[in-house]
């Protein structure tokens, strides 16, 4: 059937309008997926919606719904009535990752978080394995090196590290540490602290808690119960947690409304109570800001032995609350780190990054909580308060 002139031109412009169609479509269909495949859309994430996705590209409504439903076909996302559309879960996706904790065993706060992983509802597809422990005052760069092939070789998704302290080498074996684990192509999660002492920061993910703004509460909260003569102490090599937790002791001092003596930092082995005892006789502190509460449960020996009664004579606070802090002669006051939360966070965290391993590095912080116990001396405060009152009626 031979078609006129008009009939022709009608057929191309039909033709035309469908090759525009079609290149709308594609084009939104594409850009889609490729936001979802870098990770610009996260696994359950909702997409814009219908009416936002024709403003942003400038076409109409049913170019977009064909892209969507080409999306929902392929199974990358799943449109949901009266909702909209989300990126699909992957729920057999099942990632392996590795534990590298040198200090498991010996810092008790790391057995928790890592029981935090395992119990986390983002976890129970995937597989921890532990790296070969370790041990933090014996570890050369070479074991650290030989440790981390044999996790290349596993073929793990991702590491969880917490990085060594309390040795001079640490900064050394450390960066040798995430360099192979970079160059191997593995995406690295930090445990409760950063690789290089606070203020500078790496280009990891790290999970823990706030330490500055914890050593200002754990410090504020001795002003308040009357102390005037706050050191802080610590053993040597910090790790840059404990670093961000002297910085919080010295906001509190200089941001105190009372006039409190300068600020005492000390490095030391609280085991050594000759060196204690020249701490006490040299600065004559009435409250000491212990670095963690395994520094407290050493120092505090120490004062027992030189007869030096806690709370009545000093008062101690620190940070972690492990398992003996109720434990110890006289209970800790502490800052309590949320260990199930911290685990949990570091499971998502690591599964973010694998999905999106070009975003920003994160800080991500979970709140903490102060517990106080005897050793703070608040309930010596109160009496001392309450003998006031009554001696002033």
């Amino acid at each position: 059937m031979l078609l006129n002139a008009q009939a022709i031109l009608y057929y191309q412009v039909v033709a035309k309008l469908e090759r525009a169609a079609n290149s709308k479509y594609r084009k939104i269909y594409q850009s889609l997926k490729d936001a979802i495949a870098s990770g610009e859309y996260l696994t359950g994430q909702r997409l814009p919606s219908e009416s936002e996705l024709v403003k942003i590209f400038g076409t109409s409504r049913v170019t977009v719904n064909r892209a969507l439903r080409e999306l929902q076909l392929e199974g990358i996302i799943e449109r949901r009535a009266g909702s909209g559309s989300y990126v699909r879960s992957e729920p057999n996706r099942t990632y392996t990752f590795g534990l590298l904790i040198p200090e498991l065993g010996s810092t008790e706060i790391f057995e928790p978080i890592c029981q935090g992983m395992m119990a986390a509802e983002s976890a129970a597809n995937h597989v921890l394995i532990w790296g070969k422990t370790l041990a933090r005052t014996e570890t050369t760069e070479a074991e650290a090196r030989e440790v981390c092939k044999q996790l290349i070789a596993s073929k793990v998704s991702g590491v969880f590290f917490a990085p060594l302290e309390g040795i001079p080498s640490k900064d050394q074996i450390n960066n040798a540490i995430v360099s192979m684990l970079d160059d191997g192509g593995i995406p690295v999660v930090l445990l409760d602290r950063d690789i290089c002492d606070y203020p500078r920061r790496s280009h990891y993910d790290v999970v823990g808690i706030d330490n500055r703004r914890a050593g200002f509460i754990v410090t504020e909260h001795l002003i308040k119960l009357g102390c005037r003569r706050i050191a802080f102490i610590a053993k040597s090599h910090l790790a840059p947690s404990c670093v961000a937790r002297c910085e919080g002791y010295r906001d509190a001092l200089r941001h105190s409304t009372v006039e409190l003596a300068p600020e005492f930092i000390q490095q030391l082995d609280p085991s050594d109570t000759a060196r204690v005892a020249e701490v006490i006789r040299d600065f004559k502190p009435d409250g000491i800001v212990c670095s963690n509460d395994r520094t407290a449960a050493h120092l505090m020996r120490s004062l027992a032995d030189l007869q030096i009664a806690v709370p009545d004579e000093v008062r101690l606070v620190a940070f972690d609350d492990v398992k003996y802090a109720n434990l110890v002669s006289v209970p800790l006051t502490t800052i309590h780190q949320p260990c199930d939360e911290l685990g949990a966070a570091a499971i998502e965290a690591m599964i973010q990054r694998i999905a999106r391993p070009q975003m920003p590095a994160r800080d991500i912080l979970i709140d903490f909580q102060l517990v106080v116990r005897e050793s703070c001396g608040s309930k010596l405060r109160e009496m001392e308060l309450a003998q006031s009152c009554t001696g002033s009626r």
